[in-house]
């Protein structure tokens, strides 16, 4: 069995620099960021992966991760257990006004990456003044992976925030349709593995996400385990009294039927210990902040994960190569 995993890690950033006045604007933009609070999320991060590794017998092989700020805190994540300096790097600095990005994290004796970019959105600026002429956001990472001899595309997203009557819908739908674009070519003429994860601050009933799953021709090319999560009332976050379900992993239907991983099921891992304990909000992520009030937790999001089954017969295959 194998697992691929997206996580919302919630503002993972370096500590800021004791701040000349006690006013003064932090880099992070956090309160109170400093080195014991770093490094408790370090391991509160690295403490949710051994909790999902303890319940499922193995850590994912591949784990898509947002709201980074820089390699240097996946570096110093990766060194930590249940890591253990075994997993690799995929991240690129983006644009965002808040320095955060995607990135992924992967098993170096499962996985090759064979290339990777960052998909970089521009959007123009209409009506403001004293401001440049345009507008971004955070990349969409793309990776070309090799698993045993199996090449899958991964995409990894983490869509434009709902904010000010949602005035960033229009560059989700862009942003979306661009990435749809791109799968059509790899599932149509390519006929290879797509996986695309990320916070895409959407429910899967939206009708961006369900336009995702089809081609031109109104076939079915993609599948998203996680409406059926959603339909049943499991939410991945909360805003107010509302769940929500924007953390989601869609995958090609060349992933149900092939001849290395073919899908099982879709989890979110919302285990009580990274839960809230507090009345009227159990059940709920326990969140690093509050606002601007450290409280210590995880993060405002649970991961969630797909479970694979491993083909029996190309691992025999890969196994007799290597002793060839």
């Amino acid at each position: 069995m194998e697992m691929f995993s997206f996580y919302n890690v919630e503002n993972l950033f370096l500590p800021d620099p004791k701040p000349l006045h006690r006013l003064d604007p932090t880099k992070s933009g956090l309160k109170g960021w400093d080195e014991k609070r770093y490094r408790n999320k370090l391991f509160k991060i690295s403490h949710v992966f051994q909790l999902m590794k303890e319940e499922n017998g193995t850590l994912p092989f591949l784990i898509g991760l947002s709201e980074v700020s820089g390699r240097k805190v996946l570096e110093d994540l990766v060194e930590m257990e249940p890591f253990n300096s075994e997993y690799g790097i995929v991240h690129y600095n983006s644009m965002d006004e808040r320095k955060v990005d995607v990135a992924m994290l992967y098993h170096k004796d499962k996985v090759e990456i064979i290339d990777s970019e960052a998909i970089t959105f521009f959007f123009e600026i209409i009506n403001k003044k004293n401001t440049e002429n345009y507008d971004t956001t955070r990349d969409v990472l793309f990776s070309k992976i090799k698993y045993k001899e199996t090449v899958i595309n991964v995409f990894i997203a983490h869509l434009p925030s709902k904010r000010e009557k949602d005035i960033n819908k229009p560059k989700r739908d862009f942003i979306l349709n661009e990435i749809r674009n791109r799968i059509l070519k790899m599932v149509g003429r390519e006929k290879e593995h797509v996986i695309l994860c990320g916070d895409f601050n959407e429910n899967p009933d939206d009708e961006s996400l369900v336009k995702i799953l089809y081609d031109n021709k109104n076939e079915k090319v993609l599948v998203n385990p996680f409406q059926e999560l959603f339909n049943t009332r499991n939410y991945s976050t909360f805003h107010y009294k509302s769940g929500l379900l924007y953390d989601q992993i869609i995958i090609s239907k060349s992933l149900f039927d092939n001849d290395a991983l073919n899908f099982q099921s879709a989890h979110i891992f919302n285990s009580e210990k990274i839960s809230s304990q507090v009345r009227n909000f159990e059940g709920r992520p326990f969140r690093t902040y509050a606002g601007t009030r450290y409280l210590g937790g995880y993060s405002d999001h649970f991961p969630v994960f797909l479970k694979f089954e491993e083909n029996k017969n190309i691992i025999k295959k890969v196994e007799n190569e290597k002793f060839k």
